[in-house]
């Protein structure tokens, strides 16, 4: 308990240093992967007010605040019973200690509502407001020991999962059918907010429908983002149902190739781009280059895309790749974070996208380094 409590004591300090070093008074956390980064529990609707100097403190809805502070260190809790209070709460917080400038995360999760923000401004005209979330990321990239552990943890769960979508997959099932099963199959191991999508069509990371049924002779795509104590990892599969069309075992190829490739090139020192362009090349040799979606690597953590997320935030392409991007987790499986969009089906507009974090020694990147490499493995075939 003493050394888990010194843990998130630890990240606020380092967290209120950066913001001293930026000149922002305090931060108000509402996104709720932050939030768990520094409580150490995952709470709805979180609000945690971070001051550059002092302790933090968190506001929960009435008759929580007994529950929260057995869940965390901070036992600076205030309890609110209407929507008014709370953001009241904030204001008082901000004016008290006379706050001039608040930071907040500007981000894509949820809670990250453009709502609360406008509210926030509204409430409190004379305080300029900051983006906040590159310096909670600058910590949130670099992980330790004691985060590498719950993301094995994680990677051993969603391969049980995997496991089970290769039993589940059949001619007639639908995509939520096997989504549930493997839903289901994390659940009871642990994971209390997994992420499935399961796409039998030429859809990349496709929320699972119920009338969308599995073919013979398709390729079904199924991803996992797995959790263990909050932190997350990211496998994918793509599976063969009976025999495919040979543009589809040219997908195949060609995604071995850029795996190989990609674990050999995405090292620190080299920018995202470079790789990317030369796993370009490997596509446009083959005539898939229409097909090639851009964007191979993505952080794992506290959400299944965190920074670097090269994948949908182009800025980041030409980031070079260093110790701290990196969060290369072995779970001791074949690939604790394997994402792979491929094929499409049909073989005639494959979609072609991968990544692995479990990465074996032979290839000469450390396990342990920090970053989320995403690139290709072998299918799991399925009998018809």
């Amino acid at each position: 308990m003493v050394l888990w409590k010194k843990i998130f004591e630890k990240r606020v300090k380092r967290f209120q240093n950066l913001l001293k070093r930026n000149n922002i008074d305090g931060a108000v956390i509402r996104t709720l992967s932050t939030f768990v980064y520094f409580t150490g529990t995952k709470w709805l609707r979180p609000s945690l007010l971070i001051p550059a100097e002092g302790e933090p403190t968190v506001i929960v809805a009435k008759g929580e605040g007994e529950l929260f502070k057995q869940r965390s260190w901070i036992k600076n809790v205030i309890e609110f019973q209407k929507t008014e209070e709370l953001m009241a709460s904030v204001t008082v917080w901000i004016k008290k200690n006379g706050f001039n400038t608040v930071g907040m995360e500007f981000s894509i999760e949820r809670d990250a509502y453009i709502l609360f923000y406008e509210l926030f401004k509204k409430l409190n005209p004379g305080v300029e407001i900051v983006d906040v979330r590159g310096l909670s990321m600058e910590l949130r990239m670099i992980k330790d020991e004691w985060e590498l552990k719950k993301i094995r943890k994680a990677g051993k769960i969603a391969k049980k999962g995997m496991e089970v979508a290769e039993e589940e997959i059949k001619p007639g099932k639908s995509e939520l059918e096997v989504a549930a099963e493997i839903v289901r199959e994390l659940m009871i191991n642990g994971s209390e907010e997994p992420k499935v999508y399961v796409s039998a069509t030429p859809r990349a990371h496709a929320e699972p429908f119920r009338d969308v049924e599995i073919k013979e002779g398709k390729v079904v795509t199924v991803v996992i983002g797995a959790d263990w104590d909050h932190y997350y990892v990211n496998m994918s599969r793509s599976f063969p149902v009976g025999n495919i069309n040979e543009r589809a075992k040219l997908a195949l190829n060609a995604m071995e190739e850029a795996y190989t490739k990609a674990v050999e090139l995405t090292k620190p020192g080299i920018k995202f781009i470079a790789v990317e362009r030369e796993l370009e090349k490997i596509y446009r040799e083959r005539g898939l280059i229409d097909a090639y979606i851009t964007g191979y690597a993505h952080g794992v953590g506290l959400l299944i895309e965190e920074d670097p997320i090269t994948t949908i935030v182009v800025p980041f392409w030409s980031a070079v790749i260093c110790v701290k991007f990196i969060n290369i987790a072995t779970a001791g499986l074949p690939s604790s974070h394997l994402h792979r969009r491929a094929f499409g089906g049909n073989g005639n507009s494959p979609h072609l996208q991968g990544s692995q974090t479990n990465i074996p020694r032979a290839n000469n990147i450390p396990v342990g380094l920090k970053t989320a490499i995403q690139t290709l493995q072998n299918p799991v075939p399925i009998r018809a």
